[in-house]
Order: structure tokens, then C-alpha cells, then sequence
């Protein structure tokens, strides 16, 4: 009688550690995905600020040059067309993310790479030109803010830049297991809230000037 309800016992406790650790991977990924989408309703929070601060210290230039003086809109289209380029890119990787098709992934995780190094080296640049004509944070309300939301952007896709090298070295060495995907899928929605992000900069920030 008690050697007939051995296996039986046996079994159930073979299946309940493969429950719980299958269980416990799936509330894993559930927490990380809830936690990355916290972060991302916190950033949204902290570029709405900016935005609102720019708003209202747009028209404060005390007496220095205004934006249109400033800003070459054909030139932050330019920076705008990099950037939309690179959502696209990345989502063609997105696209192409299945077992064996490392490679082409990480082809694309590249391109974007390259496309978002761009903008950022052309922030760098149009940063550089404005303090050089003496158009730096400190020379009126309306520059002080101006850096803080752009540069703010453009930290954030330095940092999305980084964490694109760290993907594609990733990919490489463990594939496309369950993971790697997750975390693909997190900096799939940084990039592209950037990207919005950085929509609103350029109709709100710069296009206001010239209409």
C-alpha cells in the first residue's frame, strides 16, 4: 500500500518545482516588462516638465538672440529624418528576430547604431556652434531651457546607444533565447518613445519658430 503511493508521490513532486519554475520565469518577465513600462511613464513625466518649463520661459530671451535668430531648420530636419531612419531600422530588426537570423539583426541593431550616433554628433555640433556665438545656457531663460530639454533628449539616446552595443554583443553570444527578446523588446520601446519624444522637440521647440 505504501510502496503504491510512492511513485504516485514521487511525481507530484517531480511537477510542482517544473510548475513553480516555469511560473516563476513567466512573473520574471511580467515584473520586468511592469517595471521598464513604470520607467517609461516616469521619463514621460520628467520631458512633460521640460516641455511645460520651456513653454513658459520660451519668450524670455533678455534681450538675446531668439530662436529664429538661432536655429537652421534645415538642419534639425536633417537631425529629424536621422532619427525617424532609425526607428524604421529598428523596427526592420524587430521584424527579422527569429532563431538563425542573428546576423541579419544585428545588421540592422548596426545601422540604427550608426543613424543615432549621427543625430547625436549633429546635437553636439549645433551645441557647440550656439556657445561659440555666445548662445550658451547661461545667456537668457529661454537658452537655459533650451539646452535642458534637448540635451536631456540627447542623453537619453546616448544612452539608448549604449545599450544597443550591449544587445547586439548579447545576441551574439546567447542568441534569441527568452531574455534576450525581453530585454530587445524594452529598449524596442525606449528607442521609438525617443523618437516621439523628439517629434514633439522639433514641432514644439524649433518649428514654432518659423510659422
Amino acid at each position: 500500500m505504501s510502496s503504491a503511493s510512492l511513485p504516485t508521490s514521487h511525481g507530484n513532486g517531480a511537477a510542482a518545482p517544473a510548475d513553480a519554475h516555469a511560473h516563476g520565469h513567466h512573473d520574471a518577465g511580467a515584473t520586468t516588462t511592469l517595471g521598464f513600462w513604470i520607467y517609461l511613464m516616469s521619463d514621460c513625466l520628467i520631458f512633460c516638465v521640460l516641455f511645460a518649463t520651456f513653454g513658459v520661459l520660451a519668450a524670455n530671451t533678455a534681450g538675446g538672440p531668439t530662436g529664429h535668430e538661432l536655429f537652421e531648420l534645415p538642419f534639425v530636419l536633417g537631425e529629424t529624418m536621422l532619427l525617424l531612419l532609425s526607428s524604421f531600422t529598428f523596427g526592420l530588426a524587430s521584424l527579422s528576430m527569429r532563431p538563425g537570423n542573428e546576423g541579419v539583426v544585428q545588421r540592422w541593431l548596426w545601422i540604427t547604431f550608426a543613424l543615432g550616433a549621427a543625430f547625436v554628433a549633429m546635437e553636439v555640433y549645433e551645441f557647440s556652434a550656439l556657445l561659440h556665438e555666445d548662445a550658451g545656457p547661461g545667456r537668457s531663460a529661454f537658452l537655459s531651457a533650451f539646452f535642458t530639454l534637448v540635451g536631456t533628449h540627447g542623453l537619453h539616446v546616448t544612452c539608448g546607444l549604449l545599450w544597443l552595443v550591449v544587445m547586439i554583443h548579447q545576441i551574439g553570444r546567447f542568441g534569441f533565447d527568452p531574455v534576450v527578446r525581453r530585454r530587445l523588446q524594452c529598449l524596442s520601446l525606449f528607442w521609438h518613445f525617443l523618437d516621439l519624444v523628439w517629434i514633439c522637440v522639433f514641432t514644439f521647440v524649433y518649428l514654432r519658430e518659423f510659422v
